[in-house]
């Protein structure tokens, strides 16, 4: 599969980013490459929020098939790698304008947990937001976005791959909300 020179471009600024890295704890230890991150399966932070449309809809979205993680997979949240310096709440806001194109949308925390698979060490955050504004997508990163009910993003899990790190993320804000 050939990547288009923007995408090229993108997973290098992306991998030589300086992404938190923390201790089993969530304790700074400075600051590391994102590819070092992933390659050493240090752990890091991300951030991850479910954003909502006033009818109570899930903005689900589609993965660009350049991203190093999940490529192509379908995602419940916006979110991504706290930067070196940023809190969770910084990184959240960040993302869902980069990725989705919502900005000042209030944050709303629900959890904060340890994910830990073969592919990805991370301490979470996990956020909602609720807006009504368009969408506007970040072409690097998102190939696609609709709204659809939790139930239905629940259902399609059963037969189109989702990112998995968001999904306990919703599952989290699911608990939280019970």
């Amino acid at each position: 599969m050939a990547w288009s020179e923007a995408e090229v471009a993108h997973r290098a600024a992306s991998d030589a980013e300086l992404i938190a890295w923390v201790d089993e704890q969530d304790r700074p230890l400075g600051g590391v490459l994102r590819a070092e991150l992933r390659e050493r399966r240090l752990i890091g932070r991300g951030s991850y929020i479910l954003l909502f449309n006033g009818a109570g809809q899930l903005c689900v979205h589609r993965r660009t098939l350049s991203k190093a993680l999940y490529p192509g997979y379908w995602d419940v949240a916006a979110g991504g790698m706290v930067l070196e310096g940023e809190s969770y709440a910084e990184s959240a806001a960040r993302e869902l304008a980069e990725e989705l194109g919502i900005e000042g949308a209030p944050l709303v925390e629900h959890a904060h947990f340890f994910y830990d698979a073969p592919e990805s060490r991370l301490w979470c955050m996990a956020y909602s937001a609720v807006s009504d504004a368009p969408l506007a997508l970040q072409p690097e990163e998102v190939l696609e976005a609709r709204f659809i009910s939790i139930d239905e993003a629940l259902a399609e899990t059963r037969h189109l791959p989702y990112c998995p790190d968001s999904l306990a993320a919703l599952q989290r804000y699911l608990a939280a909300r019970a």
